[in-house]
């Protein structure tokens, strides 16, 4: 059966991808691990660009990506293929009219999945949150990392050792453990890989970011994302605020052609709205009235200024 390369993606430079030297210096050492022959982890809270900084490794190896996300409804076959659906052939032999012979045949089809399409032809596999999916879903991956060997389920007809593609590469991302639907890794899976945690970036690459996804220009930019870190720093809400924050309000921003000013009253209340909602995860009154104090005092008493290119901020 020929291979389905239809959920194969061209590994193509994203667009609007910003490469500051933080992001630089970070994917030049995950490639230095790749070529001496080690698996990638991004580890890190959501909102650090984990998915994007895999995606854009992955360009830079320049293969076929194979792109799979973590579910805790996976199972082996999943990733690796299984048997669906049947095939029928249908023989009627009428040489003699009066004669009627039937011959049929039932075959059952192998499908390969994404992973096992990987490890044959050397494609890069990003696993995206890949501890959403259940550890023995993932214990195929043992043997792959390892001994370059993929164990196929009963029922392939073929091998049953698939022996992986030497330009295989494994790229994976993951929310530490302590999230909700997340599974603890297997030590003997974590020890086969080179994690590397990402925290929130620095001022300059947040910076950067929040303007090329929004639109909005620099100075206004440099307002938005120190409201943001500056509620990410005070320590007092429920989830820290990410870079996804600074983007929404600041393409919000750029949309309705509002400016940050401190006595605009639909800036305070787009801040209100987005940094409430993205630091509670239920909702919590006590954390939307903390978050929009604080957020209240950052508009009011920061005044941010923009020297050589950096952010300052004034407090009173």
């Amino acid at each position: 059966m020929a291979d389905d390369f239809s959920t194969v993606l061209e590994p193509i430079a994203q667009p609007d991808f910003v490469e500051t030297p933080y992001i630089k210096k970070l994917t030049e050492r995950a490639l230095t691990y790749i070529k001496a022959g080690f698996p990638i982890h991004f580890r890190g809270p959501s909102g650090t660009g984990k998915t994007t900084i895999a995606l854009h490794l992955a360009h830079k190896i320049a293969r076929p990506v194979v792109l799979l996300h973590g579910d805790a409804e996976f199972t082996t076959s999943d990733l690796v293929g299984g048997e669906h659906g049947h095939r029928f052939q249908r023989t009627i032999d009428n040489f003699i009219h009066t004669v009627h012979k039937y011959e049929e045949n039932m075959v059952k089809r192998w499908v390969d999945n994404r992973l096992t399409v990987a490890c044959k032809h050397g494609f890069t596999m990003v696993y995206d949150e890949f501890t959403r999916s259940r550890p023995e879903a993932n214990n195929v991956l043992l043997s792959i990392l390892q001994e370059k060997l993929l164990d196929m389920p009963a029922g392939k007809t073929d091998n049953p050792y698939l022996k992986v593609h030497p330009d295989f590469v494994a790229i994976f991302t993951s929310n530490p453990e302590e999230y909700a639907g997340v599974n603890r890794t297997q030590d003997a899976l974590r020890d086969r890989m080179v994690t590397m945690d990402v925290d929130h970036f620095d001022l300059e690459t947040e910076v950067e970011i929040t303007k090329t996804k929004s639109g909005l220009n620099r100075k206004d930019t440099n307002k938005v994302v120190s409201i943001v870190r500056g509620l990410r720093e005070s320590g007092k809400t429920e989830f820290e605020p990410t870079i996804r924050g600074s983007i929404m309000i600041a393409k919000t921003l750029n949309v309705m052609g509002i400016k940050p000013e401190s006595h605009n009253e639909a800036f305070r209340e787009i801040c209100r709205d987005i940094l409430a909602s993205e630091t509670s995860r239920v909702g919590s009154k006590t954390n939307q009235q903390r978050v929009k104090k604080i957020v209240e005092e950052l508009i009011d008493l920061n005044t941010v200024a923009t020297v050589n290119g950096k952010t300052k901020s004034e407090v009173a």
